[in-house]
Order: C-alpha cells, then sequence, then structure tokens
C-alpha cells in the first residue's frame, strides 16, 4: 500500500514468484529518475557462524564497506571473483583489520575456499532506498521523496542472471505495489 503526506512517501510492496508465492530475501530497491539520491555510506558485517554467512542476502550502497568477522573455531577464507568486486580476505580467524570497501554497483557472490558450502550474496545499489523481503515477501519504505521512480527487484535465483525486474512508480501512486518474479524452482 502506497499512503502519501506532503513532503515524503511511504510504499509497501509485495514480492511474489508467478505462482503467488511469497519471496523471502529478494532486494527492493528505488532509483530516483532526476538521479539526485543522497549517498549514505556505512559499514555493515557478514557474520562467518557455523560455517555458514550470515547473512545470506547483504544489500549495501555503493561506497559501503563490509568487515568479515569470524566466529567459527575454524579459520576461513572469504573470496569474490565477481566483476562487482573482486577480493580475497586469506585464511583467518577473528575479524580482519580492515573492512572490504563495495564501490560498485552490481552483485557479488561471496564464497570460502575452505568450506565450498559457504555461500552468500552482496548486492550493492546506487540508491540509499533499499530493503529486502521478509518471509511473507513484503517490503515497506518509508519517508521516500515525492518524485518519480524506477522500483527495481531482484533476486539471487531469477532465471535470467543479474538482472532485475523493473517498475516505474511514482510517488502519487495511490495502491499497493505488487511484483511477480520468476525463479529459479530449487532455491
Amino acid at each position: 500500500m502506497l499512503n502519501l503526506n506532503v513532503n515524503a512517501a511511504e510504499f509497501e510492496v509485495q514480492v511474489n514468484d508467478l505462482a503467488g508465492v511469497s519471496i523471502e530475501n529478494a532486494v527492493v530497491y528505488l532509483e530516483a529518475k532526476d538521479k539526485t539520491t543522497p549517498i549514505l555510506k556505512k559499514q555493515v558485517a557478514v557474520v562467518q557462524k557455523n560455517k555458514t554467512f550470515i547473512p545470506l542476502i547483504t544489500v549495501i550502497q555503493t561506497g559501503s564497506s563490509i568487515i568479515f568477522p569470524n566466529k567459527d573455531s575454524v579459520r576461513h577464507q572469504v573470496y569474490s571473483f565477481s566483476p562487482a568486486k573482486s577480493f580475497e580476505l586469506k585464511l583467518y580467524s577473528g575479524v580482519p583489520s580492515t573492512p572490504v570497501l563495495f564501490d560498485k554497483a552490481g552483485t557479488v557472490v561471496l564464497g570460502c575456499n575452505i568450506h565450498d558450502q559457504m555461500l552468500a550474496f552482496v548486492y550493492i545499489v546506487d540508491t540509499p532506498y533499499f530493503a529486502k523481503t521478509d518471509t511473507s515477501g513484503k517490503v515497506k519504505f518509508s519517508d521516500i521523496p515525492n518524485g518519480e521512480y524506477l522500483l527495481k527487484v531482484w533476486h539471487y535465483a531469477l532465471k535470467k542472471e543479474n538482472v532485475t525486474v523493473d517498475k516505474a512508480i511514482s510517488s502519487k501512486d495511490t495502491e499497493a505495489i505488487k511484483m511477480a518474479i520468476d525463479i529459479k524452482v530449487s532455491i
């Protein structure tokens, strides 16, 4: 549902697959058509615990950084060969001294050279207006400046990799926004 006030809009987005099933961990973001969005660089963490990256999906704005604390009793070697960010944190335990800067928009797939089952995704966007869907496939935005936007949805299991499902929206829209995405069956 989209509720409006004088200076800002509130958007609620529902993301489902083509069969109508809610999709958790979809990245939903708004790109302003006038391209005048603030840059809000942050530092977040992707934790390694029980030989798993937590969270599975991390979404950040371009120019933000990530630290990779290892909370396991074994050492990990975190890496990515993705075009958006290629890096390697050599075998370590604890917390590396330097965070990794993500300065290019796109998808980054994380792995561990020691534990092949470890996999996670970092999705970097050029906007501060982003979120991940919850278990019911919903995400809510508030305090979005009035204007025209391109609403984009990405999920790691999209049938067409590294693409988004897009929809033009306006802060003047008054109905709930529903998006259907075509995902792989085995996610």
